[in-house]
């Protein structure tokens, strides 16, 4: 096996490893977030996606008004970034190993 062969399997294995763990946060994310969320809709919190990139408003429309479920609000949009982050990371990575893939190819 040449060093070509070795290096376009190994990247092959990485890309593949990068769609499982991007599968397998989204599944982790999607429970915890639906949970927190289920919680929210119960007990008739409401605010906009809008809410989430504006912390002032979010403090004085949001938290203010719900005040008892301030935790579960924070910590629902807290896990709606950083889903969305680590998403966006690795479908970077992803992009960058199949375009090496291409490449070397």
């Amino acid at each position: 096996m040449t060093v070509s062969e070795s290096f376009y399997r190994n990247t092959i294995y990485l890309v593949i490893g990068l769609f499982v763990a991007l599968l397998l946060i989204n599944f982790f994310f999607r429970v915890k977030v639906l949970g927190i969320y289920q919680r929210l809709r119960r007990n008739g919190v409401q605010f906009t996606f809008g809410h989430a990139f504006d912390p002032k408003r979010l403090e004085d429309e949001v938290l203010s008004k719900y005040p008892d479920h301030s935790k579960d609000i924070t910590d629902f949009l807290r896990y709606v970034r950083l889903s969305i982050t680590m998403a966006s990371i690795l479908l970077v990575l992803i992009i960058i190993a199949g375009s090496v893939l291409m490449f070397y190819r």
